[in-house]
């Protein structure tokens, strides 16, 4: 399992309601996971074991390479 945290970077604060999605290249033909929203705690859970790829928050790339355990991104 993966978890994404998406922090505001000016403020530090949980970015709640944020939809974030992820490329993974040796998943799904389409390579792109289903967006999963942000909870309260900034943080949206994906089953997906660690791997290489790119971080999509609200459609823009925020992060590329190795993705595993809990990532934390900035906006």
């Amino acid at each position: 399992m993966l978890t994404v945290k998406v922090v505001y970077k000016n403020s530090g604060k949980d970015a709640e309601g944020k939809k974030v999605a992820l490329y993974v290249s040796r998943f799904m033909a389409s390579g792109v996971t289903r967006g999963e929203w942000t909870d309260s705690r900034g943080e949206a859970h994906f089953d997906v074991d660690s791997c290489e790829g790119e971080i999509y928050v609200d459609g823009s790339t925020k992060y590329k390479g190795r993705i595993s355990g809990r990532h934390v991104v900035y906006i």
